[in-house]
């Protein structure tokens, strides 16, 4: 474990490789970790620094401590991402997939633009737009309904976009970029709550006689190219009790 290069601090390379043995569910909720001593051993640091990797999971919700027992692995959902996070997930491994998450339902439409996604494609409503969506899921059920806005002319250039098959070689902003030779330059990101729709119950799969009271996340992403064009909006619709999680380095 301790021996694989990672550029990371230890205390966060040890952190991650416990979350993402309990995202994929190998550590069942319940489990005990190692004691702050036996981690110290395993990965050959201090007890300080693997103190620190206990409190940096207790702080991400995954763990609790229970005195006199030891750090016990949680049970709860964990947080949806937005379309800038998985776009710079599929940037580095190729996957807009978080851990422990897979898609499904993949499916893909030529419609006239609503007004909502022209006015952020800035083009005409009733402009023909492909629309593709897909369902992420994992071991506690749909992390996010996710919808992904692109103009028609890159379905010319790039077929398999129009099509309703989960994407090859690349996610449609990289495949995008390679067909027209303009990277990504920005991004704009929008974060809010809203109470359950008719529709929002039928894309999250819910019984539409006892939908959930609590409201969900929406999030949209609009993503522009070098030369300024917009070529694509996403919205994704967390399921319920889903929330959404970022985390940065301050500095002092």
């Amino acid at each position: 474990m301790a021996g694989q290069a990672d550029n990371r601090a230890p205390y966060a390379r040890i952190a991650a490789h416990y979350s993402e043995l309990i995202a994929s569910g190998e550590l069942q909720p319940g489990t005990l970790l190692p004691s702050i001593k036996n981690l110290s051993e395993q990965w050959s640091v201090s007890t300080a620094t693997a103190e620190k990797a206990l409190r940096k999971l207790r702080n991400d919700g995954l763990v609790r401590g229970i005195h006199g027992i030891g750090t016990e692995v949680l049970d709860q959902p964990s947080p949806m991402s937005s379309g800038s996070q998985r776009q710079d997930r599929g940037r580095r491994t190729g996957s807009s997939w978080g851990d422990g998450e897979r898609s499904d339902s993949h499916q893909a439409a030529v419609v006239p633009a609503p007004a909502d996604v022209a006015q952020a494609l800035d083009i005409q409503p009733g402009t023909e737009v492909v629309r593709r969506s897909r369902v992420y899921r994992d071991r506690h059920g749909i992390v996010a309904h996710s919808t992904s806005w692109i103009p028609s002319r890159y379905a010319t250039l790039i077929p398999q976009l129009a099509t309703s098959e989960r994407l090859t070689g690349g996610t449609s902003l990289q495949l995008i970029a390679q067909a027209t030779g303009h990277p990504i330059s920005h991004r704009v990101d929008t974060a809010s709550a809203s109470l359950l729709t008719a529709e929002y119950v039928k894309l999250l799969e819910l019984d539409p006689d006892n939908p959930p009271a609590e409201p969900v996340v929406v999030m949209t992403a609009k993503f522009v190219d070098s030369e300024g064009n917009v070529v694509e909006y996403g919205v994704d619709l967390g399921g319920p009790g889903r929330t959404w999680r970022t985390e940065s380095e301050v500095s002092a």
